[in-house]
């Protein structure tokens, strides 16, 4: 089988699974699946990218994030992982990293992944990275609306919150995260739109 065909295989298998997660979940609420009250199916993200023996990869102009499209170039937070068959998915801001990690099918392990360091600019590794959870949409700049800080070392991450005055947050708060913290329940924070209700 190539690798094509096991990218297809896995997002027809992706698109069954999620099916009848529908289903399963239309029957323990009492409701059906296809009563039109559930809104939107849940999005499944998969990898574009092929081929990639080891990461980070140089992303293009032309690459665009695999969960909302846009032109990963264009942000502050490019960010990529890697799995381990060789499959990689491009991610325009670090938000976007979240609700892939969260919503993907890849029956792949992560290999690697990278992201843009708030402050310096620098690609840093993901899986290392020391991630501040800020909520404050008015008060963040970003392209989608909000996203994480992500930061190579602690230190800059609290230097950031003690800056950050849109909210009071702290470090004890469990407000500064690693990338394995992330879960379903973080990832909404910054992709509702774009992730399944819980």
């Amino acid at each position: 089988m190539s690798e094509r065909d096991g990218l297809e295989r896995r997002r027809l298998l992706g698109a069954l699974g999620v099916g009848a997660a529908g289903g399963i979940a239309g029957c323990l609420d009492g409701g059906s699946a296809d009563d039109g009250d559930d809104g939107p199916p849940p999005q499944v993200y998969e990898p574009s990218i092929e081929g990639v023996e080891e990461g980070p990869v140089e992303l293009t102009e032309s690459q665009r994030c695999d969960v909302c499209g846009m032109t990963v170039t264009d942000s502050f937070g490019t960010s990529q992982l890697v799995h381990e068959n060789g499959l990689a998915a491009a991610f325009d801001s670090p938000g976007c990293l979240f609700a892939y990690t969260v919503s993907s099918t890849p029956d792949s392990p992560i290999a690697g992944a990278w992201t843009t360091d708030y402050e310096t600019g620098d690609l840093i590794d993901a899986t290392a990275a020391h991630f501040v959870l800020i909520t404050d949409k008015e008060a963040a700049d970003d392209p989608m609306g909000i996203d994480p800080r992500p930061y190579a070392e602690r230190e800059d991450a609290v230097a950031f919150l003690e800056e950050w005055e849109s909210e009071d947050l702290t470090p004890e708060e469990d407000i500064i995260v690693g990338l394995e913290d992330v879960d379903m329940e973080i990832a909404v924070i910054y992709r509702e739109s774009r992730l399944p209700d819980e």
